[in-house]
């Protein structure tokens, strides 16, 4: 129960901070998110609301990693698991700890996507000056794929973009 309180908390703490990065103009760029073992980070200008996984309605034909549509206040949002759709996640699955520890990321309104994001775990929010080194995608990456960010600890983070991903093929072709 503990725990979970303590989820609660930092999600109402990182939904806070989220928003006053946006409007006082905070110097955080991103959004700090697990993927399964993967580090994402996710800008806060094309990121939107943070929410628990609530009941979701499955939808006939499309490809696995499309959950299916949730309600997020009183807005239908498809939700896409990002560890199967970016394939990091092949067999290993989900124990019930770690389903109650995941969240769903909107997209901010202003891209015009009503999609919520699985991820497994929120990591809080980065700025620039986090990290020791930046590089390109690594080759072969998809375009969605922004600059590789290397921390002081050495964890590396991917920078995803929002708006290319919500505009890439592959994204938006969820039937099978």
């Amino acid at each position: 129960m503990a725990k979970k309180e303590a989820l609660r908390d930092l999600q109402t703490r990182l939904a806070g901070r989220l928003q006053t990065a946006r409007s006082e103009g905070v110097s955080a760029a991103w959004l700090a998110v697990q993927v399964g073992t993967n580090h994402f980070l996710l800008p806060l200008v094309q990121s939107g609301e943070i929410f628990s996984l609530s009941a979701l309605a499955g939808v006939p034909y499309v490809k696995p990693w499309f959950m299916g549509v949730v309600n997020l206040r009183g807005g239908l949002y498809g939700v896409v698991d990002m560890a199967d759709f970016l394939q990091l996640q092949t067999t290993v699955r989900r124990s019930e700890q770690a389903w109650s520890q995941t969240r769903l990321v909107t997209f901010n309104a202003d891209l015009e996507i009503n999609t919520a994001l699985l991820v497994d775990a929120l990591v809080g929010l980065r700025r620039q000056d986090a990290y020791v080194s930046v590089a390109p995608a690594p080759a072969g990456s998809p375009a969605f794929f922004g600059q590789l960010l290397l921390d002081a600890q050495g964890v590396a983070w991917q920078e995803l973009d929002l708006r290319l991903l919500a505009q890439s093929e592959q994204f938006i072709n969820i039937g099978v």
